[in-house]
Parts: C-alpha cells; sequence; structure tokens
C-alpha cells in the first residue's frame, strides 16, 4: 500500500472524487487549493483532499474509496496517515458530513467527535436531493479531532 500527493491533473480521479460528493461544482470549489493524495494497492482504491482553513485548522473536503474496496481499511488508512503528516503543522482535522448511518460512525471510529452543523448545507447548496443510506442528507455535520 501507497499513499502519493496527486500535483497535477487533479480532475482525473473525479469519478472518484463524486463518490463522496456528487455535484462537480462543489468539488471544483476546494480542488484546486487543496492538497490530494491517492491510496494505491495494486490500483487506486481510495483518494482524499484536504485545505487549510487558517488558524491551524485543516479540513477534510473528500474523501472517497472505490465501492468494491469499501470495508477494507482504506478510509482508515488514509485518516491516519493525514494525522501523522500535518499533525505538527495543525491543531485540528476537520470534516463536514451529511448526518448518515455509514459516514458519522466512521469518523467517530477514526477519533473524530461531534462539534457543530450548518442547517439546511445540503439542501442550500446542491441542485437536487442527496441521499445516503435512503436518508435525505440536509444538514452538514463538522466533526473535529486534535492532531
Amino acid at each position: 500500500m501507497e499513499i502519493r500527493k496527486v500535483e497535477t491533473d487533479k480532475k482525473r480521479y473525479l469519478d472518484l472524487l463524486l463518490l463522496a460528493d456528487e455535484q462537480e461544482d462543489m468539488v471544483d470549489r476546494y480542488l484546486e487549493r487543496g492538497t490530494m493524495y491517492v491510496l494505491e494497492d495494486d490500483g487506486i482504491k481510495a483518494e482524499c483532499v484536504v485545505t487549510d482553513e487558517g488558524g491551524g485548522l485543516l479540513e477534510l473536503k473528500n474523501i472517497a474509496v472505490t465501492p468494491d474496496d469499501q470495508g477494507r481499511g482504506y478510509g482508515k488508512a488514509l485518516v491516519d496517515f493525514l494525522v501523522q503528516t500535518y499533525k505538527r503543522q495543525y491543531a485540528i482535522l476537520q470534516v463536514g458530513t451529511g448526518d448518515s448511518p455509514s459516514t458519522i460512525p466512521f469518523y467517530e471510529s477514526c477519533g473524530f467527535r461531534r462539534h457543530h452543523l450548518v442547517r439546511n448545507f445540503f439542501t442550500d447548496h446542491y441542485d437536487h436531493a442527496i441521499y445516503e443510506c435512503g436518508v435525505q442528507l440536509v444538514d452538514m455535520v463538522y466533526l473535529q479531532r486534535e492532531l
């Protein structure tokens, strides 16, 4: 398993990016200003994008694992990599996600705790309803962990 930084042509991973953030213009808001990593293990298995939000805050804007490889520890490996890579540069790692029974437990298992939420984020910023595990996403839940 190898995790490497993607310096150019980040959009070549658009299909994977859209698994985590299904509207391309929303991905465009952070992709170029973010730092992207891909995890390879006999092929690309996962990706993530982080951004510097100032004040010691690093935000995980996108993390996705290929559908056939979910549940194999690749997402956790990326989070662990981010913690180790950025612990001397930032104080907090933050992630915003929908209030979904599949994502919240994953982040909590990686050491994140609920911090705050932005009401109606998904209904206000996306041009269509987004569903995850049969639940419509409405509010953005922010979780944080110390680095």
